[in-house]
């Protein structure tokens, strides 16, 4: 299935293939959490921060971070979606008396998509390097045509506690980041200064940018091959502060095309592969943004399909 961004992305995918000729990595550091750990940064979720973040909620508001997905829609390719609405055993107004003992009418939904369109949970077996995953799990070992074996989705568990928003568009002066624009380590302690943000350990980070309200909608190719998004030392940066999560407004965090000696998507590994952070991607942040709502309750319970790399998600902002 050919989608709007096909033409645009073989510039990507050059820049791509050539940041990711790395070697393989033969050393590897267990996790903090054990040898045995799955679940990498859900490991801060526990009664105090869930009780904690329960605080942030003063207003009574609340906010889905998920965008509408639509078949169509650009997406890192090939990846694309499809939905059947169908009548299975009453269509064309066929007899149902006979078998409910009432005239039944109803639709059923059938979806055929990659799980990692639109707003994602990037679980910690998408990403890793040389064939080296997180907590040092080998992807022959554990990667099946049937499931992840290990590292699956189904296993994070709710995904609560203080969600952060760094408007990156107020730290810059505009209404949306430009393509390709870098944002460094240095940008981000500037932005969190400037919002009186101090990070804590288990914070879920979202980075606004504007780039999805400026850009789906009117210029879905451009939204969808390049992005403005962080640098390989903003995401070491972000992986020191100890957060659950980081996401952004974007589908893929890191800016594209890579800033100058910077690896393509390299952020994926520092995050997941390194840490065990997990990521968020095309958040629906505007909103938070134009609110000036910077510190909330994050809730997220994604749902537990058996050995999912990614999965699709609407969590929920509460203050």
């Amino acid at each position: 299935m050919r989608h709007p961004t096909s033409r645009a992305w073989p510039l990507v995918l050059l820049f791509f293939g050539l940041s990711f000729q790395a070697a393989a990595d033969d050393h590897c550091q267990p996790s903090k959490w054990g040898a045995n750990d799955e679940i990498g940064a859900a490991n801060y979720v526990n009664p105090q921060q869930i009780l904690a973040a329960t605080q942030l909620v003063k207003l009574g508001e609340s906010h889905g971070l998920g965008i509408v997905i639509e078949p169509g829609m650009p997406s890192f390719p090939p990846r694309y979606t499809q939905l059947q609405v169908v009548q299975p055993g009453q269509q064309l107004g066929v007899d149902t008396t006979q078998t409910y003992g009432w005239q039944m009418s109803y639709n059923d939904d059938l979806v055929q998509m990659w799980l990692g369109t639109g707003p994602q949970l990037d679980g910690l077996g998408h990403l890793g390097e040389g064939n080296m995953f997180y907590n040092c799990n080998e992807g022959k070992d554990f990667a099946q045509i049937t499931g992840l074996t290990k590292l699956g989705t189904h296993q994070v568990p709710p995904l609560i506690g203080r969600g952060i928003l760094l408007d990156m568009t107020r730290h810059f002066d505009v209404s949306a980041m430009t393509a390709g624009q870098v944002i460094t380590s240095e940008d981000l302690k500037a932005a969190a200064k400037a919002q009186s943000i101090t990070f804590k350990t288990g914070d879920v980070i979202l980075l606004h940018t504007g780039w999805t309200d400026a850009k789906l909608k009117s210029e879905p190719e451009i939204w969808g091959s390049t992005i403005p998004g962080i640098n390989n030392e903003a995401a070491q940066y972000l992986a020191g502060l100890n957060p659950m999560a980081v996401g952004a407004d974007t589908w893929g965090l890191e800016a594209v095309p890579a800033g100058p000696g910077d690896k393509l998507f390299f952020g994926h590994s520092i995050l997941l592969k390194e840490n065990g952070i997990y990521i968020l991607e095309t958040m629906d942040t505007g909103h938070l943004a134009r609110e000036k709502v910077y510190e909330f309750m994050f809730v997220l319970g994604q749902a537990k399909l058996k050995g999912a790399v990614q999965m699709i998600i609407n969590p929920v902002a509460m203050w």
